[in-house]
């Protein structure tokens, strides 16, 4: 069910008003593992506006086995674009590689969704002398802009998990007439947080995929939002919050906040006005 217009109130820049407590923002629960830097922006939000930042993976990534993926019957060399939407499916692309012995090309081009997700590829490819693309700002739109100027050359391979796909690029794809296909190479599965959600009242959480929210009604079927306030990242999650009937307060990414941080530290900004 998706929520009304008085659930939401205003959504601007990343910023709403739903489900404003009064005593204001105190603890913030960010559903991914907390980052190794100290020098990480979570922290300088946290230093900046006095708020406590929780950190707890709703889900877990398992790889699929190469006996397992060959049934899918994909030649990844005979694909001339890959395409990526994360680092995780970056990790497990190459992983299958190596476990099935398989040689990338170098003239093999690479799609990516950011510019960081494009760096990531550093870790395992020669990366000035590979042709790596990225959108511009993070968007689907933005990467398909990029697809768009290829498409006609290239053999493209989504490189997604098997449960958590994204049906924006695949209906772009199909819609565009590209040749693709998807290749699965890991599955999501929920995390178990009924503890930390039973003994905490966050005033915040964060989701950043369709998976974490499913992970939050595996452990709370019965999960009421009761004022607080939840913020999504990318249009697959936001929409798969609304379904859930949930209202999203927090919306990345747009224009003034293209990262989950920004939209947090436009938030913040508003809380304290």
């Amino acid at each position: 069910m998706r929520p009304t217009l008085a659930e939401i109130h205003m959504v601007k820049n990343g910023v709403t008003t739903t489900g404003k407590k009064t005593n204001g923002v105190q603890s913030i629960l960010i559903t991914q593992p907390r980052p190794e830097s100290e020098k990480s922006p979570y922290f300088e939000l946290e230093r900046k506006y006095g708020v406590n930042l929780h950190f707890q993976s709703f889900i877990r990534l398992e790889g699929i086995p190469a006996k397992e993926f060959r049934r899918q019957k994909i030649d990844i060399a005979s694909y001339t674009g890959i395409i990526f939407t994360s680092r995780n499916a970056i990790d497990h692309f190459f992983r299958i590689c190596e476990e099935m012995k398989v040689s990338v090309s170098q003239d093999t081009k690479y799609f990516c969704i950011t510019e960081a997700v494009a760096l990531y590829l550093q870790k395992f490819i020669l990366y000035r002398k590979r042709k790596v693309f990225y959108g511009a700002d993070g968007s689907n739109k933005s990467m398909f802009d990029v697809i768009n100027k290829h498409k006609g050359n290239e053999k493209f391979l989504y490189v997604c998990s098997e449960n958590q796909q994204d049906n924006d690029i695949v209906n772009w794809l199909k819609s565009n007439n590209c040749e693709f296909a998807m290749g699965f190479l890991y599955r999501t599965q929920s995390n178990d947080v009924k503890e930390m959600l039973t003994k905490n009242d966050y005033d915040v959480i964060c989701f950043f995929t369709p998976s974490g929210i499913k992970s939050l009604f595996d452990n709370q079927p019965e999960y009421k939002q009761n004022g607080t306030v939840i913020g999504t990242f990318g249009s697959n999650t936001t929409k798969a919050a609304e379904e859930a009937g949930l209202a999203p307060g927090i919306i990345a990414p747009q224009p003034k906040a293209p990262s989950m941080i920004s939209a947090l530290d436009h938030f913040l900004a508003a809380q304290k006005k």
